[in-house]
């Protein structure tokens, strides 16, 4: 195990950028913080983000428990996406990368 590996997996601050690291994946947390989206809403916000990615990345956070995926029985079939609890406590990330943002770039 390399000093860079172990560090990873003690520290908070890698263990949350491992998780959110990607910039596709930041930019779906931001936009389920407002609410429950559907998948057409989620490519239409992500320019440059192809919809391999998007699905990719949407699997990837279900996966580990930051978004719900619900379907819905309808014609024709909806799908939703949410943040769960784990997942809205990123809120308060990605509002200080906002302040950041406007205040220093």
């Amino acid at each position: 195990m390399t000093m860079r590996t172990a560090h990873a997996r003690t520290c908070p601050i890698a263990k949350v950028a491992d998780l959110i690291g990607d910039t596709a994946m930041l930019l779906i947390v931001r936009d389920l913080l407002s609410g429950p989206k559907r998948f057409g809403d989620l490519e239409g916000s992500l320019f440059g983000v192809s919809t391999r990615t998007l699905t990719k990345r949407l699997k990837a956070l279900e996966e580990c428990g930051l978004v719900k995926r619900a379907m819905f029985a309808e014609r024709p079939p909806r799908v939703e996406y949410t943040l769960t609890k784990k997942g809205r406590g990123l809120g308060a990330i990605a509002r200080a990368m906002r302040e950041y943002g406007e205040a220093h770039l």
